[in-house]
């Protein structure tokens, strides 16, 4: 496990910014943490990373944006997953279980669908400008 603490979100852009220059096909990163914890502003950064020049928006409102840079990149945002059985419909492990790059926010909703060994990443909001960030 590696810890970063932030206090801003510029710093939480750029640790994952730095995190791209690991990144490898095939990857599955998951995120955790609460809303407004930071997640889409690191995301950001590791897209950016990754070499995604357009404006990434936070994808609360659908499952997947797909982005095309150094690999295939599909982000999910499974917030608003009422039922498991809606990933299964849009073919979810077809884009997990592939050589592209996958990662997903509140991966924890489809634990049952991801493999075990995946790259997670924990935000936790310490006060109104820290964060704690667990990459495991």
């Amino acid at each position: 496990m590696i810890t970063f603490k932030s206090t801003s979100p510029l710093e939480t852009f750029n640790i994952g910014f730095n995190l791209s220059k690991e990144i490898k096909s095939g990857d599955i990163i998951g995120l955790e943490g609460s809303l407004g914890s930071g997640k889409s502003v690191l995301i950001r950064g590791v897209l950016s990373g990754l070499g995604v020049s357009e404006v990434i928006p936070s994808p609360t409102f659908t499952l997947v944006n797909e982005y095309v840079a150094k690999f295939n990149i599909f982000h999910f945002d499974l917030y608003r997953l009422n039922n498991p059985y809606e990933l299964y419909e849009i073919g979810f492990e077809e884009y997990v279980y592939s050589s592209d790059v996958s990662i997903i926010d509140w991966y924890k909703k489809a634990i049952d669908l991801l493999p075990e060994k995946m790259i997670k990443i924990e935000i936790r909001v310490e006060s109104d400008n820290d964060r704690t960030i667990h990459i495991y």
